[in-house]
């Protein structure tokens, strides 16, 4: 990410001056310079290309470096973004507690054109996606999920989840909902459907206009630490349910959470971790700091940590379909190759 930071390795990096380091067209800021080892820091506008260590007038082998470039800005995620099936991806601009936007949801194009998608939810948060590609989004304001139509049109799906946060789906159809006071809700498979309708993209300031919500059950799946900002949730081919929330502690777990609700650490070790998702080879990505390093972690089935993505302000990912992610920010989204194939969410 423009303004995370690179480590080199190699030998005789440190001549009788400071050596000079560029990614492509682009002189990187040299923030340690050691004989063995060089930290970079990437600037603003970087585009992909190749490492190169200019010493005492020798260049050194060339490395290739992928940067994000930017996708989409003024936005404000709280959570990662979704992404539907045809490589559109939705993003929040979520606000101060309490606080009215005039947009609630953008929607991003393949080729990064950003539109209005959804007005009038308060405080928009968590995204997910179900089965049927249907977009829900949660409301920490309000403690609700609605449901959102293809066109935009919006409905109430449930209600009474706390200060509702991070939402997925299992592949049964059930909603998992993080209540950051410290509970994961799961709803069930709705077995009617009624319910009142908030604006869509094209009508700022409507208000809900009422109605009936569908029966469906509502469980307390776990009971967590309470989170400082939101939870995070994610499954695995196997359907556990990880989760995340963000506290004071620099030695932060991410939680498993098996079919019958039994809650393990999967991992502790990490500084605010946040939005997560899983690659097809069982991998876990999460946005998080290791060892003082901010950026999105990788964690092995085995449990091995490593920075995959140096960056900050880092706050959530989604894997696209090309072996991309789109990477969320505090406001704004960028784009990457990783040449990572992503799970299938539901």
């Amino acid at each position: 990410m423009p303004g995370g930071e690179v480590e080199l390795r190699g030998s005789g990096l440190l001549g009788a001056v400071l050596p000079r380091l560029t990614v492509g067209d682009t002189e990187a800021v040299l923030s340690l310079s050691r004989p063995e080892r060089a930290v970079i820091q990437i600037p603003d506008g970087t585009t992909s290309g190749a490492v190169v260590l200019v010493r005492d007038g020798r260049a050194s082998n060339a490395l290739q470096l992928r940067v994000a470039v930017p996708m989409a800005a003024e936005l404000h995620p709280v959570a990662n973004p979704a992404v539907d099936a045809e490589g559109n991806v939705y993003a929040t601009f979520s606000g101060a507690r309490g606080e009215s936007v005039p947009v609630s949801i953008y929607s991003i194009a393949r080729d990064f054109e950003m539109r209005p998608f959804v007005r009038g939810i308060l405080n928009a948060t968590g995204l997910a996606f179900d089965a049927d590609g249907t977009l829900y989004a949660s409301s920490r304001a309000e403690g609700t999920v609605y449901r959102i139509s293809r066109a935009g049109a919006v409905t109430t799906y449930a209600e009474g989840m706390g200060i509702a946060t991070g939402i997925a789906f299992d592949r049964e159809g059930n909603l998992f909902v993080g209540d950051r006071s410290g509970t994961i809700f799961k709803v069930g498979p709705e077995k009617g459907r009624t319910g009142g309708t908030l604006a869509s993209g094209g009508q700022a300031g409507a208000e809900q206009t009422g109605g009936e919500l569908a029966d469906r059950e509502i469980f307390v799946y776990a009971t967590l630490e309470p989170s400082m900002a939101a939870y995070h949730l994610a499954f695995n081919d196997e359907g556990t349910l990880f989760v995340t929330g963000p506290t004071t502690s620099s030695n932060q777990a991410i939680y498993a959470i098996d079919r019958d609700g039994r809650t393990t650490v999967f991992y502790q070790g990490l500084g605010r971790a946040q939005g997560m998702a899983f690659d097809v080879d069982g991998n876990l990505y999460v946005a998080a700091s290791l060892h003082g390093q901010r950026g999105i972690v990788r964690i092995t089935p085995q449990r091995e940590a490593s920075l995959a993505v140096s960056g900050n302000n880092l706050v959530g990912l989604a894997f696209l379909d090309d072996g991309c992610a789109a990477l969320a920010t505090r406001d704004a989204l960028y784009h990457v190759a990783l040449d990572i194939e992503g799970r299938r969410l539901v």
